[in-house]
């Protein structure tokens, strides 16, 4: 776990969505809302399960964990929210501002920890878990090439 970076997170029967995350203090932590990841559900719920994944994509462990919403102006939140900032890649600007900008916006930084035994090595199915490509709105209709110059058939 101290080596993720992406986790994937589902959240009640929702489907498990990929998320940057920090690893700090044996937990996992997410930052989502405006001008973040989106985490729908994630900063409210008590409970989620983590999927970690390794170099080529094949799932390592999956385990249960406790959903904790770290509040700005708290202790938590000072001592781990400049951590997990110093980790964020393409931030604009230094990392005070980021924590900054977190807190007046309204994103939640959430800590994943672990509630439960995970499910690894034996433990894992059998059974691939695939399921089809969910549908987006970015999807359109492709067009034609566009063309510089006419084309000569002969």
């Amino acid at each position: 776990m101290k080596k993720a970076a992406i986790a994937w997170v589902s959240v009640g029967d929702r489907p498990a969505l990929a998320l940057w995350c920090a690893p700090l203090e044996g937990a996992l932590f997410v930052v989502s809302g405006p001008g973040e990841q989106s985490a729908p559900g994630l900063a409210d719920a008590t409970g989620a399960r983590v999927t970690l994944r390794g170099d080529h994509g094949g799932r390592i462990v999956t385990w249960p964990a406790r959903v904790t919403r770290v509040t700005p102006g708290t202790e938590a939140w000072e001592n781990a929210a400049p951590l997990v900032a110093a980790k964020r890649l393409n931030a604009s600007g230094p990392t005070a501002d980021l924590v900054t900008r977190w807190a007046a916006d309204g994103c939640a930084l959430t800590r994943l920890s672990p509630a439960g035994d995970p499910d690894a090595g034996d433990r894992l199915p059998d059974a691939a878990l695939a399921e089809p490509p969910r549908g987006a709105p970015v999807v359109r209709v492709t067009r034609k090439p566009f063309r510089l110059h006419r084309v000569r058939r002969r």
